[in-house]
């Protein structure tokens, strides 16, 4: 085996994993919780024991031991949406000086038998997004954090490219 040591060299290198890594475990993204699994990304929801309704997110502390946590859908249909062109008030993360900033498409989400997502959609061409459209669940950069690191946030893109 190698040690610490002698990995030194490796770093900023490139290479290949066999068999191939994917990085497991549960993010806390714009105060959600998303399960980063070999599959991608899962939003975590939750069925309350009484009802079995579903909600996203799922609720914390006292109130969420009396859900069962479960992963929405990856996939629904766009049920509606817009475009923000002007960057959002404070505690919006992202570009705010006019110059920078990019408009970005939001919107609902339904996803079949469970529930209705509020999240921004990932589009090319705002003008190809239509109502009923098919939607899968991706992550988004929308920031650049003061390490360097990306700041991500979940999201929807077409299945189709819009």
């Amino acid at each position: 085996p190698l040690l610490a040591e002698d990995l030194s060299g490796l770093v900023g290198l490139e290479g290949v994993a066999t068999p191939r890594l994917v990085p497991a475990g549960t993010a806390r993204i714009d105060g959600r919780l998303i399960d980063v699994t070999p599959e991608g990304p899962r939003l975590v929801a939750g069925r309350p024991r009484e009802s079995g309704r579903v909600v996203f997110n799922l609720p914390k502390d006292a109130e969420g031991a009396q859900f069962d946590r479960i992963h929405l859908n990856v996939e629904g249909a766009l049920w509606t949406w817009t475009v923000q062109r002007f960057a959002p008030k404070p505690p919006f993360i992202g570009q705010t000086a006019p110059e920078h900033f990019q408009p970005y498409a939001v919107g609902y989400v339904e996803l079949p038998g469970e529930t209705i997502v509020e999240t921004r959609i990932v589009a090319k061409d705002f003008h190809n997004l239509r109502v009923g459209a098919r939607m899968r669940l991706t992550l988004e950069t929308i920031a650049i954090g003061p390490e360097g690191a990306p700041i991500y946030t979940y999201a929807f893109e077409p299945v189709e490219p819009a």
